[in-house]
């Protein structure tokens, strides 16, 4: 590639854009990617090495999602990845938000290890501790204003249904 060149003058944006939903700053991080894994300069990715390449992007498909992928993004069969379809691929794991299956198994598996004695709650003095180590440094007063906050119903302690809904609401 002649140095100066657009490396993104190939691509169709709004093409890509429109099977995906991936915006175009996310396509050119795609592409740079896609680019580090050409190395042979091909224009494609070999099928066999998609896994890997999807774990070294971070993304963790099972054997069987890979499989299924494969057969639904390589159409024609011929075994290469071209960028249009690693960027279908990518945007099955970048745009799929964890269903609330998942989260609340990995709420509950959260909530477990400060519920050390399962009794289905935890404490208020149990709270004070994770805040003040996760939100440090903060005052008396603000983590006081916190725990008020999240102890709604002031029983001095959260139970699961609590603790799912302030892990869950996103922060301003």
């Amino acid at each position: 590639m002649a140095h100066g060149a657009d490396p993104y003058a190939d691509i169709d944006f709004d093409e890509i854009t429109e099977n995906t939903g991936l915006a175009p700053d996310e396509i050119k991080c795609l592409k740079v990617c896609f680019d580090l894994f050409d190395t042979k300069k091909v224009e494609f990715l070999s099928a066999d090495d998609l896994g890997e390449i999807m774990r070294a992007m971070g993304f963790r498909p099972t054997e069987e999602e890979l499989k299924e992928l494969l057969l639904e993004i390589d159409e024609d069969g011929s075994g290469e990845i071209e960028f249009g379809e690693f960027c279908q691929l990518c945007a099955t794991f970048l745009v799929e938000d964890p269903d609330m299956e998942t989260m609340k198994r990995e709420l509950k598996d959260a909530f477990r290890i400060y519920d050390k004695e399962g009794l289905g709650y935890i404490t208020t003095e149990t709270l004070r501790g994770l805040i003040g180590e996760l939100l440090a440094p903060l005052t008396e007063e603000e983590l006081e204003g916190i725990l008020e906050e999240l102890d709604e119903d002031g029983s001095g302690s959260m139970d699961f249904d609590e603790f799912c809904e302030m892990m869950m609401t996103k922060q301003e």
